[in-house]
């Protein structure tokens, strides 16, 4: 393949190499839904000490301000790599990084047993002495819901082959 991405598999991005990445600007993928469940949100607090009410006190939750228990924004952010996985296939990789975070702001709140799903958007592709490194725009949609959950801005760094 050359020149633009292929987007016709399966609503994936399929790039031909880290350097062909700046092709991809502009394109997006949307990926499968995924529930967030109690049992997620209960583990979750226990590996972060994060224990509040709103995430684990059912009774207190349906008459807080949310009607239910919610997930912890963090964890809706930890499930990006899980609510991704696939989206963007970057051909000719020796290894693909996490490089860090631009942006991200949590904008509703994910109630337990809700389904979220991820909105990927190529937003840049530049050089690196390492790579390329890929700005992606990642939308969290909540099943039914009018708003996203989050809207994050990461940065991924595709290492080229030898």
């Amino acid at each position: 393949m050359s020149g633009a991405p292929d987007t016709s598999a399966g609503g994936r991005i399929l790039v031909d190499s880290p350097a062909a990445l700046g092709d991809a600007i502009g394109a997006t993928a949307t990926g499968d839904w995924v529930e967030v469940g109690q049992d997620r949100i209960d583990a979750f607090a226990d590996v972060t000490g994060d224990h509040q009410w709103i995430h684990l006190d059912h009774e207190r939750a349906a008459a807080g301000p949310f009607g239910t228990t919610i997930a912890h924004g963090y964890l809706t952010l930890s499930l990006l790599p899980h609510l991704t996985a696939g989206l963007l296939e970057v051909g000719g990789t020796a290894m693909a990084v996490n490089y860090g975070l631009d942006r991200v702001r949590f904008l509703q709140p994910v109630a337990s047993g809700s389904r979220v799903r991820a909105v990927t958007e190529v937003r840049s592709a530049d050089a690196s002495p390492q790579g390329v490194r890929a700005g992606l725009r990642t939308t969290v949609e909540i099943e039914g819901a009018g708003r996203p959950a989050l809207v994050a801005d990461t940065i991924a760094l595709f290492v080229p082959a030898a």
